[in-house]
């Protein structure tokens, strides 16, 4: 996963008006790991990454660049 995405969740989670507690509570993701995320001393896998975004309300859209 790239960097910019991880980036972009990061701050959409430090701006989300719930606490990681709440995140942890209602994703199932410990709390320790999401502070790790936040603290970019760890990752966070495929799934966990899809349960926050859903759970946060924000899905990951891909598209093909238009050509210049």
């Amino acid at each position: 996963m790239s960097e910019e995405l991880l980036n972009q969740l990061r701050d959409i989670i430090a701006n989300a008006e719930e606490s990681r507690y709440s995140m942890s509570k209602a994703t199932g993701i410990s709390e320790s790991r999401l502070a790790q995320f936040m603290a970019g001393t760890k990752g966070l896998g495929h799934a966990a990454v899809d349960t926050l975004l859903e759970h946060l309300g924000y899905e990951i859209v891909v598209k093909k660049k238009r050509k210049a």
